[in-house]
């Protein structure tokens, strides 16, 4: 494929601004090509600069649940821009998104919108350690919680893609606040409680680990966290900002059955527009100014567009429970013939699927159950097969530490073709190692 226009596109972004891009893993830094830019996007499918097609699955990094440009939702903004972008002030919406969320989460009983997922988190944490009277936090390695300072210590995502898991900025004293503990890891965990007495607040933790790869919660893992937690007084947390209404409705506190304190939220509750929240416990959500001492605020919180485009996004899931069942139908195929074509090149590789996310790993460890299996992945492997999967169409996340995500829109053809087109790129790897 020609994409000339993005190459130089590119070149004049980066005198513009750092390293060319807003995020860095849209850099392609880790995958050594430089990046695709889009022009626009419809169904499963986006359009470079150049002209070019593919067939997108890194989905917005999965808001695009009902893929891009859905109808409902354009619409939807449209009528919202009409009356005003922004007022700085309440509105009606903002109790009906409320509402909604509250409906379709099980441990929410209140939730706060912000505008980001990083603003949720970084919000969650210190609401835990008021309520708490506490000051130390557990996170978990490779969990990636946004870029707060507390959160970029053992992080995953585009920090372990960089290889800089402890961000420079990030002072001695923020570091020292924030436990790190093997995902999976429960004797860790208590080992934690046990050195720090009646000091840890909260234990953030994304309860399907979607940013060092998907890597799967181990049976007994996130129930155990919700027994130390209370055993300790201390505030349970789950990230849901991948998870919440990606794994089903109710996100993975309903998939798996468990109640945290806390939930943070964001990508498909913005319906593609910037957006986070997080909720909870009333007795802990209360908390919060004005009704308590907690103090978060935001002039876009709760900005009219993307309350728009994410009550009619949720809504659609909620009213059509039947798209988490064809989505997961449709992932299963895919890594099912992904497995296959594995099988046939011989290639090391594995494929680790739940619901409509999945991570394709070019790793031989038996199971990849933590951040230190993750990181033995052969990320150049990883390259050189998202360079042949782009020149057949395919758009997959430019880099081996991220989740494909499968959306409503994408057909069983789309799913045949990507298919087809991993067992070429395979059968070219084959031949060269």
């Amino acid at each position: 494929m020609i994409r000339n226009k993005s190459i130089q596109e590119f070149e004049r972004a980066q005198s513009r601004i750092p390293g060319g891009v807003n995020s860095p893993v849209r850099a392609f830094k880790s995958v050594g090509l430089p990046p695709v830019l889009i022009d626009h996007a419809k169904g499963s499918r986006i359009y470079d600069i150049d002209g070019n097609e593919y067939i997108d699955y890194v989905s917005t990094w999965g808001p695009a649940i009902l893929g891009h440009a859905r109808e409902e939702i354009v619409e939807a903004i449209k009528k919202a821009a009409e009356k005003g972008t922004s007022f700085g002030a309440p509105t009606v919406m903002e109790t009906e998104m409320a509402q909604l969320i509250i409906d379709m989460m099980p441990a929410v009983d209140m939730v706060r919108m912000v505008n980001s997922g990083t603003e949720a988190t970084m919000s969650a944490i210190r609401l835990a350690r008021a309520f708490t009277g506490r000051d130390m936090i557990i996170k978990f390695e490779g969990n990636y919680h946004g870029h707060a300072d507390s959160f970029l210590i053992q992080a995953g995502s585009g920090a372990m893609t960089l290889g800089v898991p402890n961000s420079p900025g990030v002072t001695k004293a923020t570091a020292s606040e924030t436990l790190t503990a093997p995902y999976n890891d429960l004797k860790a965990v208590e080992t934690l409680f046990e050195n720090y007495p009646n000091q840890i607040a909260a234990i953030i933790v994304e309860p399907v680990a979607a940013n060092m790869g998907l890597v799967l919660p181990q049976p007994g893992f996130l129930e155990g966290l919700r027994k130390i937690t209370a055993d300790h007084n201390a505030l349970l947390i789950f990230d849901e900002v991948i998870t919440g209404f990606r794994l089903g409705a109710g996100g993975a506190q309903e998939y798996y059955n468990i109640n945290p304190d806390l939930t943070t939220m964001g990508k498909i509750i913005g319906g593609g527009l910037p957006v986070g929240a997080y909720g909870g416990r009333k007795d802990i959500m209360e908390m919060l100014a004005p009704a308590g001492p907690v103090y978060q605020a935001g002039t876009l919180s709760g900005n009219p567009l993307a309350m728009a485009a994410g009550f009619t996004a949720l809504k659609i899931l909620k009213d059509h429970p039947e798209i988490y069942r064809t989505m997961a139908e449709k992932a299963i195929m895919l890594a099912d013939g992904i497995r296959e074509n594995i099988r046939s090149t011989g290639i090391s590789a594995q494929i680790t699927q739940l619901g409509s996310l999945m991570t394709l790993f070019f790793n031989d460890s038996k199971e990849i159950t933590s951040f230190a299996d993750a990181a033995k992945s052969d990320t150049k492997l990883y390259a050189a097969y998202f360079k042949e999967a782009l020149e057949n169409g395919i758009y997959l996340a430019p880099s081996q530490f991220e989740c494909a995500f499968v959306s409503d829109a994408h057909t069983t053809e789309d799913i045949e073709r990507t298919i087809a087109a991993n067992k070429k790129a395979l059968e070219i790897l084959s031949t060269k190692n």
